[in-house]
């Protein structure tokens, strides 16, 4: 399967097709309103306002499975986004990523790219790794969606390039971005 072939639900329920986007390069990720990673709207929104003309398109899927720390609805999401961040990105539903009940997207996203481990240079590793391997010794070997805010940049054809954990620096996803547009 490409990205292109999955339907996916917006904030309102609808049905999109990411055929919609074929063409395009992507970065699709997992948010949250209330994690530590939540800032990352802010580079993310620059990043999407400084090459969304090149064609670029961040796909936001926010996910409540990591910590609770996305409770509100849709509608609640979106407000919060825009009145915080001012986000002009797609938010779409929120999801399960991981799981019987992730979404097909992500399940595909993951079967591509696998957990390679978090950014040895951000402070927030040692905290991530404790909390991980608390509940799961093992989870360095599992593909997995690790926390929110996991980024994956898609290439104009809908190939899965690259995975980006929520400690990756936002210059070496934007490097990468500028080799694919």
């Amino acid at each position: 399967m490409n990205i292109y072939d999955f339907i996916v639900e917006g904030q309102h329920g609808e049905e999109i097709r990411l055929g919609e986007y074929e063409g395009k390069v992507l970065l699709i990720i997992n948010s949250a309103t209330e994690c530590g990673f939540t800032p990352q709207y802010d580079g993310l929104q620059d990043m999407y306002e400084k090459y969304s003309s090149e064609g670029f398109e961040i796909l936001d899927f926010p996910c409540n499975q990591f910590g609770n720390q996305a409770p509100g609805s849709n509608d609640e999401i979106v407000s919060f986004c825009d009145s915080k961040y001012g986000i002009t990105f797609p938010i779409f539903s929120k999801v399960d990523v991981n799981g019987e009940n992730a979404i097909p997207l992500f399940k595909h996203l993951v079967n591509e790219k696998g957990f390679d481990g978090f950014d040895k240079d951000n402070a927030l590793t040692p905290v991530l790794d404790n909390l991980l391997s608390s509940v799961n010794p093992d989870y360095k070997n599992e593909p997995s969606i690790k926390w929110n805010f996991t980024k994956f940049l898609i290439d104009r054809s809908g190939k899965v390039i690259k995975r980006y954990e929520p400690t990756a620096d936002m210059s070496a996803i934007e490097e990468k971005l500028k080799e694919l547009l």
